[in-house]
């Protein structure tokens, strides 16, 4: 990020910044002097609130979404690149990057680990798979909950894969989050090629919105009411110890292979992906989906980590964050029609970079659809299936047609009533935490 002289060493985006608040602040001013129509009002008003928004400025802030352009995040990877060149300076770098996250999430310390209590019901058997309903408990009260998908041979442990979702709605609980078709139809699909699949939803979304307002009925979703309990500072604390507590429930499991353990979503669900890579060794394979940018900061709060300040020594990049899986596989996938548009040239060699560290640049790869969209697709699903299958030994023949090409007619897609495990006709447990208050306390406790 370049900078030019000014009076007081302002940087060109901070000089943006400070025009907005300026004229922030001069609407503020205009708007006494109307009421009252006394200049002296106006000009107190002015000075006094300029001298505070200057005052600010000159104390380490978050990145401002608005300021930041795709050149600017270009330079900024440029920067991080000057920092390390090596295996070890890339190292130490990561256990610093780690640190300061679990901060920025309020996870550091991480919570004690209490007991899950985890329920599995209502086993349905499809053609090559299985589904059932499982909820558990990640803090005393707090259920996540999602589905199970199992392949039907027991004979023996399978690679277990996560799947979040992103911020993905419609007009009805069957076309939000989890309870997609096309979430439906990539977790059979990957317990049809032999893995022990779990899908659930993001904090405030699905069942949870019945623990975050007394008023919502989880069969009828509203965004305004999704949108009050999910956008909140504590659905990034919580959306990532419920992933990890995601690998715990896993790892129980005795046809897991705790050995290969993988994670993919889109979108909000994409930053999960790479987060929960970067935070927790266990993940051994990561495939962000249609989310990796250097310069795009227009993210849901549940997906900034919100308390840490940028700086010249401080750098916060997502491009970063999911080079931190490093040397273990991952596949970028990107597209034309959003932020991940550069991917090509711009994230995917600077995280290929990293890789190079480990003499293990193969282990990263980008597919890029030039015309596609912001999705988690067919056509993106085709190379996910092909990726795992490779890095997990899945059965990629297992949903294959005769002519060679993927078929997914097998996958059944399943009623998002049949899904759920609480609903307003199955009310959740006596001890269920009620509001985000009493979540966040028995998650501070744990802390303790």
């Amino acid at each position: 990020m370049f900078s030019v002289t000014l009076p007081f060493k302002m940087k060109v985006c901070e000089v943006a910044q400070f025009l907005i608040r300026f004229q922030k602040t001069y609407l503020l001013a205009q708007l006494y002097y109307n009421k009252t129509n006394c200049m002296k009002t106006f000009l107190i008003t002015l000075v006094l609130a300029l001298l505070c928004n200057f005052a600010s400025s000159q104390k380490p802030v978050l990145r401002q979404d608005e300021f930041y352009t795709e050149e600017q995040g270009k330079a900024e990877l440029n920067k991080l690149e000057s920092m390390y060149s090596s295996k070890k300076e890339w190292e130490e770098r990561k256990q610093i990057l780690r640190e300061n996250m679990l901060k920025g999430m309020n996870l550091l310390p991480l919570p004690k680990r209490t007991p899950l209590n985890a329920a599995i019901s209502s086993k349905r058997i499809m053609d090559g798979y299985s589904v059932e309903n499982v909820y558990f408990e990640s803090i005393p009260g707090y259920y996540v909950c999602g589905n199970l998908y199992r392949p039907l041979d027991d004979s023996g442990k399978h690679p277990a894969i996560l799947c979040p979702h992103g911020h993905f709605s419609g007009d009805s609980l069957g076309a939000c989050g989890r309870f997609r078709p096309d979430q439906q139809k990539r977790c059979a699909t990957f317990a049809r090629m032999g893995a022990v699949v779990f899908s659930y939803s993001m904090f405030g979304w699905g069942e949870s919105i019945g623990q975050l307002d007394s008023t919502a009925i989880i069969e009828t979703p509203e965004s305004k009411k999704i949108d009050r309990s999910h956008e909140t500072p504590l659905a990034l604390t919580m959306q990532t110890w419920n992933s990890m507590r995601v690998i715990d429930f896993l790892e129980i499991l005795q046809d897991v292979d705790q050995t290969k353990i993988a994670i993919t979503a889109a979108s909000g669900g994409g930053t999960q992906s790479f987060l929960l890579a970067a935070l927790d060794d266990r993940v051994s394979v990561s495939i962000p989906v249609v989310m990796v940018s250097c310069y795009f900061q227009d993210l849901c709060v549940c997906e900034k980590v919100m308390p840490i300040y940028q700086s010249s020594k401080q750098i916060l990049n997502m491009a970063e964050f999911a080079a931190m899986i490093a040397p273990k596989p991952m596949l970028l996938i990107s597209d034309g029609y959003d932020w991940t548009k550069n991917t090509p040239k711009v994230e995917y060699p600077f995280i290929k970079r990293t890789y190079s560290f480990y003499n293990a640049e193969n282990n990263v790869e980008n597919v890029h659809f030039p015309n596609g969209l912001h999705d988690y697709g067919f056509v993106k699903r085709v190379t996910v299936y092909s990726f795992l299958a490779k890095h997990l030994g899945l059965n990629l023949q297992a949903v294959t047609d005769k002519n060679g090409n993927i078929d997914e007619s097998k996958s059944k897609l399943e009623s998002a009533a049949t899904m759920l495990t609480f609903s307003s006709k199955i009310p959740f447990p006596a001890n269920a935490l009620k509001g985000k208050d009493a979540i966040e306390q028995e998650l501070k406790k744990l802390q303790e």
